[in-house]
């Protein structure tokens, strides 16, 4: 017995959500069937009373909305009520005019109509039909000549205002993102309004049209339906034409006004919806928040009213008094209620101000500490030209490209770059820091464009000796109006915006590994949980768990060496496999790297595919086996040569690399177990010379040829 209760309990849950998820469905169907197929009279009752209620709802749900752009399904609920009405109106005109009276007059009629009609026709004509006409081309005319109109202006200003402002919204909001005055979280949210907001604007436009369009369509079946009337009275029904003037003209005015009813309610409903602000509060608390900002108005208001009831000397006192009494009493308080407000304000704030003091007091060391930008740009006072708005913020526009562009080339995702004001500086220099810490510092010239002599210049230009803060290449400071020469001459020709540019993305590739840390570590977790929760929780659960931290770590030995972080699953996964065999966060680089071999490979080789490489004899590798240490606190291993092999070791690494740099990039090829060493064992004195091992490129497979330039031995 339980088991069928349950059972049926089950079915009617399943049609009942069958029926939630399908109805929309089904009613947008019916609603263009309903302008063909003919409909009994009960339904058009029924479908009259939902109409009629679907139109206040809307309504009240404008009204309720506090954003036009949240109520996103308007537009097209505007086109299926259109439908929806345009059936209805279709289906009750084939009622009244297929009515058959067979000596029954009007009773016979009035039977065989639709009782929503005939209750209109009712309240609104009564026995007088001259009147019932004039309300309903009253109405009619209220409704195309203000509502309908007024909407489908407001609609069209706005959608255009609103596509028109889309892309200075957008620079304001990168501004807002690259200054740190927003995150990345809240810039995506805004952008996601800014676009929910031309959406919404654009589709308002057309559905304006549709209600316009529903108004003119009632009035011609109005119009239709009384002609027809007359004729199927006169001729079909034999009635008399004061028979059939009263009878259909009559249910006219009732049909005419129930699908006019509904649309007069839509475009109300437009007109509210178009032309509310985008703030977040509903139209009822905008209106109580504007009318109760001053009492004096309703004080005034309210003396005006008693002042006319004594000069009317009439019965006109009889409300004009009780009213104007009212406002009268309402602006009083309204101005006692503001004044008590204000004044708990004014206490307030001056409570909080003690506060504020006496904390200064008591934490003046602690208060006077600011916390560090993750990445600062700071400018002297000459320079702020390049981020004033006014002034096109080409800075500003750069630098987003900059972390976009960088965020793509080493996977880091870059903080945002707050970018200051530095008395201390001179007016044209500027300093890029990384957690407070200066890692570049350079001065540009305002008005002057940097000329960089490549190798292809036919005719120096004189000009002030400079060089290039990015690569150190010499170059010329030259004036704007020598730009055009300076480029026909062969020199490549940078401005002001592009050489802080290229500075900061150059440094933040080379300091990627400083830049890191644990808020864009859990950022990268993140988003291969999205689409990897597995391997996440592989890596950072169970016994043997890693840590943000840990992940941290090989992450940053990774960015040290210029080696993009942007493979997350293919990182994650490697961690999984390794995690139980060792934690130390160099040898996972290590083994990370092998499984980026292709990727590492590609980076460095020519366009046929060819890696191009200098070759460490066994000797070597050897040597440096032997003199490797390994700290017992963790920390990264180290070659410990004496210093005649470390001067015999970086004399011969020097001149091969010294052989070829001028035509290939140096690239040091060694055994998987020695690469580390290796490159600790060169970075200090050679940086820029990268180390690949024989396990990368065997992970690169047959897309890579190895082609041997010369040999440190």
């Amino acid at each position: 017995m339980a088991n069928e209760v349950a059972a049926n309990a089950n079915r009617g849950k399943s049609v009942f959500d069958f029926i939630s998820k399908n109805a929309v469905a089904v009613a947008v169907v019916m609603a263009v069937l309903m302008l063909i197929l003919p409909l009994p009279k009960m339904f058009i009752d029924i479908f009259m009373t939902l109409n009629l209620a679907l139109s206040i709802v809307v309504l009240l749900t404008v009204v309720y909305t506090p954003r036009a752009s949240s109520f996103s399904s308007f537009p097209q609920m505007t086109l299926f009520m259109t439908i929806f009405g345009l059936g209805i109106n279709i289906s009750s005109t084939r009622l009244i005019l297929s009515a058959k009276i067979s000596g029954g007059g009007a009773m016979a009629l009035a039977r065989n109509q639709s009782a929503m009609v005939q209750a209109f026709a009712n309240i609104v004509a009564g026995n007088n039909l001259v009147i019932g006409f004039v309300i309903f081309i009253i109405l009619i005319v209220v409704q195309v000549v203000v509502i309908t109109k007024g909407a489908s202006r407001v609609s069209e200003v706005a959608a255009r205002f609103t596509l028109d402002s889309m892309a200075t919204k957008q620079f304001d909001i990168d501004n807002q993102l690259n200054s740190g005055y927003i995150t990345e979280d809240e810039a995506r949210r805004q952008k996601e309004e800014l676009r929910r907001d031309i959406d919404f604007y654009s589709n308002m436009d057309g559905s304006s049209k549709f209600v316009s369009g529903n108004v003119k369509a009632g009035i011609v079946i109005t119009v239709i339906n009384l002609i027809g009337g007359f004729a199927v009275g006169m001729a079909m029904n034999h009635l008399s034409f004061n028979d059939s003037l009263e009878m259909y003209s009559k249910l006219t005015i009732g049909d005419g006004l129930l699908s006019q009813l509904p649309s007069l309610m839509l475009s109300v409903a437009t007109g509210i919806l178009v032309t509310a602000d985008k703030s977040e509060e509903t139209l009822g608390e905008q209106v109580v928040k504007n009318f109760s900002l001053d009492g004096t108005i309703y004080e005034i208001v309210g003396a005006v009213l008693i002042i006319m009831a004594v000069a009317f000397h009439n019965n006109t006192m009889f409300f004009l008094l009780p009213i104007g009494g009212f406002l009268v009493y309402y602006g009083f308080r309204l101005t006692k209620t503001k004044k008590i407000k204000k004044e708990k304000e004014i206490i307030k704030a001056q409570e909080e101000k003690e506060t504020q003091e006496k904390k200064k007091k008591n934490n003046a060391e602690t208060d006077s500490v600011a916390p560090l930008d993750p990445l600062s740009l700071e400018l002297g006072y000459g320079l702020l030209p390049l981020v004033d708005e006014e002034s096109g913020a080409e800075l500003v526009e750069r630098i987003s490209r900059i972390r976009r562009e960088s965020a793509l080339d080493t996977g880091l995702p870059v903080p945002s770059i707050h970018i200051i004001d530095n008395m201390n500086l001179n007016p044209n220099e500027y300093s890029f820091k990384i957690r407070g810490i200066e890692e570049c510092r350079s001065q540009i010239k305002l008005g002057y464009y940097m000329c960089m002599n490549t190798g292809s210049v036919l005719e120096e230009i004189k000009g002030e000796a400079t060089k290039d803060p990015t690569f150190g290449l010499p170059a010329v400071w030259l004036p704007e109006s020598q730009r055009t020469e300076a480029e026909q001459a062969g020199y490549v020709v940078v401005d002001p915006p592009t050489i802080i540019a290229t500075h900061l993305t150059e440094t933040i590739r080379a300091q990627a590994a400083k830049i890191l840390g644990s808020e864009e570590v859990s950022l990268l977790v993140n988003a291969v949980k999205q689409t990897n929760p597995i391997i996440v929780s592989e890596v950072m659960e169970g016994d043997n768990k890693m840590s943000f931290v840990d992940i941290e770590k090989v992450l940053k030995e990774l960015l040290r060496e210029q080696v993009s972080i942007r493979n997350m699953v293919t990182i994650m996964e490697t961690l999984a496999n390794l995690k139980n065999i060792t934690r130390s966060p160099y040898e996972l680089a290590e083994k990370v790297r092998e499984a980026l071999g292709l990727q590492i490979c590609l980076q460095y080789a020519d366009d046929d595919g060819k890696l191009r490489v200098i070759n460490i004899s066994q000797d070597w590798q050897k040597r440096i086996l032997d003199h490797a240490q390994y700290p017992t606190d963790g920390s990264r291993p180290y070659v410990a040569f004496d210093p005649v092999d470390g001067r015999e070791w970086i004399g011969a690494v020097s001149q091969v690399v010294a052989s070829i740099q001028n035509t290939y990039q140096p690239i040091l090829f060694c055994s998987g177990v020695v690469r580390p060493l290796v490159k600790a064992a060169i970075e200090r004195e050679m940086p820029g010379v990268v180390v690949i091992s024989d396990r990368e490129v065997i992970s690169a497979g047959n897309r890579i040829g190895l082609v041997v330039l010369g040999e440190v031995n």
